[in-house]
């Protein structure tokens, strides 16, 4: 039922004041709440419409009020108040019932409404932005007050946890089985992050338009080379082809080295971290050494050969080795793996965006962030979830490379690479004929 209303003195001089509004009770109702709270008013209106469509199928369904005949395919059967998902909560509607051949009829509107499923969704944004389990009844409250028992029911703490862990484990399943096949990957990067007492290792990579893409997530060290092993079979196993030569940047764990080249043998290139490799030097040496190994460091990553880069860096090692045997091991060691973008002869801007892990430890910055509201990791299972929703969130902030617009010279770097391995084992094919 609708009827026109004369506005009241409280909204004179607005657009409501200009003319006469048919209107359903319910909404004039909201607007009598108005008061500055057009979310009110909104929600209102909102509740209104959607009995509206009910309504509607109702009649299709049954034909006008007391008329006869015509071709009806049931019949009313009163009305039951149920509950809908709205404004991050439950809100009450009267939902007409109809019945046909002795059955109940499901109205076309009520299985879309109950399909959307948008509570689990809201509940789910509002977790990843940092509303707490307890904080959650306040955030979607409108302004001055409570929704007054419009939408209050589905808030407690219990039922959004439930409701995130549902939607999360679905979100991570999907994301986890999802195809790599369509993907232009030239880079990849794996790091492993601690989660309470649970360590993850995660991959993400980078696309020939410097996209970046989260690839995966298990559980376990990133020590143990079984663990990446399986990590790097997923991607085999989800599309990611073996045979195709990329570049692997790692943080100089031995286990992942080992891991990428007994899956993708000499396809595969391998860069070490230079930020971390001159991190873990600087902070094992005397505070007097810090200013002039810093320096040698800074020439040697920007030296244009690798074979200067490589000179310096073990004149460095030579210099510490009298007084600091153990750091001047360290730089050799793995020496190889820090000069791999030098000398593929990639720009020196690209060179500098590929030559460290930072695109990965961003990602790691922004689960830090978004699971810090966790006090107690219950197991594994509750650390990949909240891990895995956090990657995804973290994909939509994701900005492309830098450099990007240089990525064609890494593109022909690593097709010499590849053609140049064919070429050897053709070679060698060959000669063990012969």
């Amino acid at each position: 039922m609708t009827k026109p209303i004369a506005v009241k003195e409280a909204y004179q001089g607005t657009a409501l004041a200009s003319a006469t509004l048919p209107l359903p009770p319910l909404v004039i109702e909201g607007l009598a709440e108005f008061r500055g709270s057009f979310d009110r008013l909104c929600l209102k209106a909102g509740i209104a419409a959607i009995e509206a469509m009910l309504a509607g199928d109702a009649e299709t369904l049954c034909g006008k009020r007391y008329t006869r005949g015509g071709a009806r395919r049931g019949h009313r059967w009163g009305r039951a108040p149920s509950e809908i998902d709205c404004h991050g909560g439950k809100a009450t509607v009267s939902r007409p019932r109809v019945r046909a051949g002795g059955a109940e009829v499901e109205l076309s509107s009520w299985r879309a409404i109950r399909a959307a499923d948008p509570l689990s969704r809201w509940a789910f944004n509002q977790m990843l932005i940092g509303v707490t389990t307890r904080q959650y009844r306040r955030s979607v409250r409108l302004p001055e007050g409570d929704l007054a028992g419009v939408a209050v029911r589905a808030t407690a703490k219990s039922s959004v946890s439930r409701r995130f862990v549902a939607l999360s484990a679905a979100k991570l399943k999907e994301w986890l089985s999802a195809d790599l096949s369509g993907l232009d990957l030239l880079v990849i990067q794996i790091d492993g992050l601690r989660v309470g007492d649970h360590i993850l290792v995660a991959a993400i990579g980078i696309d020939g338009v410097g996209e970046k893409h989260v690839l995966a997530l298990v559980e376990g060290a990133t020590e143990n080379t079984a663990v990446v092993k399986a990590l790097l079979a997923d991607l085999v196993e989800r599309g990611l082809a073996p045979d195709l030569a990329r570049l692997f940047i790692v943080d100089g764990a031995k286990a992942l080295s080992r891991a990428i080249r007994d899956t993708f043998g000499r396809f595969a290139l391998l860069q070490r971290c230079q930020v971390h490799k001159g991190r873990n030097i600087i902070e094992r040496l005397a505070p007097e050494w810090h200013a002039g190994v810093k320096k040698v460091l800074r020439q040697a990553w920007d030296a244009k050969d690798a074979d200067q880069a490589e000179r310096m860096l073990k004149n460095l090692a030579r210099r510490l080795e009298p007084e600091e045997p153990g750091v001047s091991g360290s730089i050799l060691e793995g020496l190889d793996e820090m000069l791999t973008v030098i000398r593929l002869g990639l720009p020196v801007e690209l060179r500098r965006a590929l030559a460290c892990t930072n695109a990965i430890e961003s990602l790691m910055a922004v689960i830090r962030k978004l699971c810090r509201n966790v006090k107690r990791w219950r197991n594994t299972k509750m650390a990949l979830r909240w891990t895995g929703a956090a990657m995804l969130e973290a994909n939509k902030t994701f900005r492309r490379l830098k450099a990007h617009k240089q990525l064609p010279a890494l593109r022909s770097a690593l097709q010499r690479h590849q053609q140049r391995l064919v070429g050897d084992t053709l070679v060698a094919g060959r000669g063990a004929a012969a």
